[in-house]
């Protein structure tokens, strides 16, 4: 699995790395930065706790091939 995150959407909220740190973590400025490049299997469902809670919609799963 890999995480994109729409880096012109993303408001710096702070949910996703807030809720999940072992996988996301705020940039210099606040915003999103995923912190594992490649999520592997066991962080799946941890990964998807902090897509399905950013109010913006700014982190999406990228399809096989992305």
């Amino acid at each position: 699995m890999k995480l994109v995150v729409n880096t012109e959407v993303c408001s710096g909220h702070g949910r996703c790395y807030s809720l999940v740190p072992e996988i996301f973590e705020p940039d210099d400025n606040g915003y999103c930065d995923p912190n594992i490049a490649d999520v592997p299997p066991e962080l799946e469902a941890r990964a998807m706790i902090g897509v399905n809670n950013c109010p913006e919609d700014a982190i999406s799963v990228a399809k096989d091939g992305d």
